[in-house]
């Protein structure tokens, strides 16, 4: 398995694991300090990041209101996009291969990694947006400016499909009792070691899998509108995010 290219071993105490998961919690730790010299952009990328996260639960309002998704449509875009305490996760993670590797089984951990690369692109990506915004207030039209002006559309690409991956992963450990059985047999000795805010983050996102008994038809919808969405955009449809989102994508 690859993490931003770097592949990790499967094996528990591998050789290559430690050492990737620890560059990868470097690099979006040094993300979240950025533009460490103007003030206004950082004010600014966390405005985006507000107008961001709400305007995800607009586009899927209807996928909020549906008592199988609602866990899981907030866990996606207020859990892993900036909700939370970040960088509390952050500095548990920072120490996981310590401890928690031994803990939880790997199908969880190549979850919360994928979690974490989701992160860093999508720091990066809106860190891109706000050099390329034209100034003022943030607006579906300014945004998509931006983000036009930014390119990058491989990466917007990749930025989509891996909410797939992670809610496949995450599919895959609430279906199978034993690993489930692990990730809460964890609870006590990862708030014990002072890793909680990690722990709790992640039985978060498989208790919102859980909650909808399979989760191909969520994340099948989610991909179909951010996809759309992104090519709109590309081709400077005036407000992309008008789409009727109470029409499910299949």
């Amino acid at each position: 398995m690859k993490i931003l290219g770097v592949e990790i071993s499967d094996e528990r105490r591998g050789r290559d694991g430690p050492g990737a998961l620890g560059r990868l919690l470097e690099r979006n730790a040094a993300l979240r300090a950025a533009f460490p010299d103007d003030r206004a952009a950082r004010e600014r990328l966390v405005k985006l990041q507000h107008w961001q996260s709400k305007r995800l639960l607009r586009s899927h309002a209807d996928l909020r209101a549906d008592p199988r998704y609602r866990i899981a449509v907030e866990f996606f875009f207020n859990e892993l996009y900036g909700g939370g305490d970040p960088q509390a996760r952050d500095r548990d993670l920072q120490r996981v291969d310590r401890v928690m590797e031994r803990l939880l089984p790997k199908e969880a951990l190549h979850a919360l990694m994928l979690a974490i690369e989701l992160e860093i692109l999508s720091q990066e990506l809106d860190a891109d947006v706000v050099r390329a915004m034209p100034p003022g207030r943030i607006t579906a039209e300014t945004y998509a400016e931006g983000y036009r002006r930014a390119g990058r559309r491989a990466d917007r690409v990749k930025q989509i499909e891996l909410l797939g991956v992670i809610g496949k992963y995450l599919d895959q450990v609430v279906k199978k009792p034993m690993i489930r059985g692990l990730v809460h047999f964890a609870r006590r000795p990862a708030h014990a070691a002072g890793f909680g805010a990690m722990q709790e983050f992640l039985e978060r996102g498989l208790d919102a899998f859980e909650a909808m008994h399979g989760a191909d038809e969520f994340l099948a919808t989610l991909r179909a509108r951010e996809w759309r969405v992104m090519e709109r955009i590309f081709e400077g449809v005036a407000n992309p995010f008008e789409f009727a989102s109470r029409k499910r994508s299949r």
